[in-house]
């Protein structure tokens, strides 16, 4: 059996739809449904039962023969000011189930984040030995900073998995809000007015436009995952993105290009408030993940986009 959190949310709805495509269907979904739409991400997937959050310990004090525990589920809204809220949803919550995983031998894959790096200044290295230098810029950051941290003290790299994810876009994040991706907020504004409006940079060394991020792919990720659930003696801390960072201009083109239509950026000035705290730069280094054994091609900006647009996003929002 594996249990797989988060399961109505954006990245691991995809989980299990992708386990369930390898003919997996022995799976537990567990998350927390309340006044929103994200339980429509759970209509075409094949598990066995669905637990709320909650309700997760309470079940594994009985259960037997857990495989796998993947841990998706977690508050990812950067805005969130709430800290006891976010050490308990993504700090403690997620030591409960690396602590059972590890004592019940199961395999224990979790969500880190590439908000960890903070404003990059000291690189993007997933080195488990440097990540207590490390100044996440807001508090979904530092939750996620805190768990690594401590798995990294207790020595569980040894026999647990963290991904950090860069910015993940794809189909099934529709719920997200202003959580969505840069894509789904492009493609929805396109759709809207026919153009799509950007920061402006405010430093001299970057045009408008040309500040840049690691897009990766929601199926690359899904890969990735699917890499660590089969092969067991790999484990340790690895940047999941595409190593190649790209600019806004270049996903709003694609974007553009993927609906048959003229671009149309309009640009405008960033809000002070976040010009201190604005990453102009994220670009995730991958070489562990190759050292580890991953070697499937991570899809270029352009193949992902024309691919979530055309096949998702133009066809009434589909789902994977």
């Amino acid at each position: 059996m594996i249990i797989v959190t988060g399961a109505a949310g954006f990245i691991g709805s995809c989980v299990v739809s992708r386990l369930n495509k390898e003919g997996i269907t022995d799976i537990i979904a567990v998350d927390v449904l309340r006044e929103n739409d994200k339980w429509k991400n759970l209509r075409h997937l094949d598990f066995v039962d669905y637990l709320d959050r909650e309700q997760l310990f309470d079940f594994l004090e009985g259960a037997a023969n857990i495989e796998a525990i993947i841990h998706m589920g977690a508050c990812s809204a950067t805005t969130e000011r709430n800290a006891h809220y976010l050490m308990e949803n993504n700090y403690r919550y997620t030591l409960k189930l690396a602590q059972f995983a590890m004592n019940h031998g199961a395999r224990f894959i979790y969500a880190s984040s590439g908000a960890t790096y903070g404003l990059g200044e000291l690189g993007y290295d997933d080195d488990e030995d440097n990540i207590h230098r490390l100044r996440p810029l807001n508090m979904y950051g530092y939750s996620k900073q805190l768990f690594d941290l401590k798995a990294r003290r207790e020595g569980w790299f040894k026999n647990i998995v963290g991904l950090k994810f860069f910015n993940v876009y794809g189909p099934n994040e529709y719920f997200k809000g202003d959580m969505a991706s840069v894509v789904f907020k492009a493609f929805n504004q396109i759709r809207q007015t026919g153009s799509v409006r950007l920061f402006k940079s405010h430093r001299p060394d970057f045009k408008d436009g040309e500040q840049l991020r690691d897009f990766v792919y929601v199926k690359d990720v899904l890969e990735v995952i699917l890499f660590f659930l089969q092969n067991p003696d790999k484990n340790g801390l690895f940047n999941v993105g595409s190593g190649k960072a790209r600019s806004f201009l270049d996903l709003v083109n694609a974007t553009f290009a993927a609906m048959g239509k003229k671009p149309e950026i309009i640009f405008f000035d960033m809000p002070e408030h976040l010009r201190d705290r604005y990453q102009y730069f994220t670009e995730a280094r991958i070489e562990k993940l190759r050292k580890a054994g991953y070697q499937k091609e991570f899809a270029s900006l352009e193949r992902g986009i024309e691919d979530y647009v055309r096949n998702y996003l133009l066809k009434d929002y589909a789902h994977y």
